[in-house]
């Protein structure tokens, strides 16, 4: 999986390229922490639009990061997301948590 980053002011806008899964889970989520931690960042936007595959390793994630963010009173959202991968987070229940926006432009306007 590819990882490109965009700081838009206070928040961190991650571009994610591949899948999504077990063998990238690890790698995602150390770049992800990474740059959190080293620029401050307490809101993080999540483009899903070029994600062509995600399992449960993608769940936890995300998940990781919203209760990483959430201890700094910092949000979590997702953009930009296909079907089969929306059907992943909603048997999951994640939007009872995580907000989904279908634009980044109106992620940064309500994060």
């Amino acid at each position: 999986m590819y990882l490109k980053f965009d700081n838009k002011e206070d928040k961190l806008l991650v571009y994610m390229m591949g899948e999504l899964d077990h063998h990238s889970a690890e790698e995602v989520r150390n770049k992800i922490d990474d740059r959190l931690s080293r620029e401050d960042i307490t809101k993080l936007i999540m483009d899903f639009s070029d994600v062509s595959f995600m399992d449960s390793s993608g769940i936890g994630v995300v998940i990781g990061r919203y209760k990483k963010l959430a201890s700094k009173n910092g949000k979590v959202c997702i953009t930009n997301v296909s079907d089969s991968v929306k059907r992943v987070f909603e048997l999951s229940g994640m939007f009872k948590i995580i907000q989904l926006y279908n634009t980044n432009k109106e992620a940064l306007e309500n994060i």
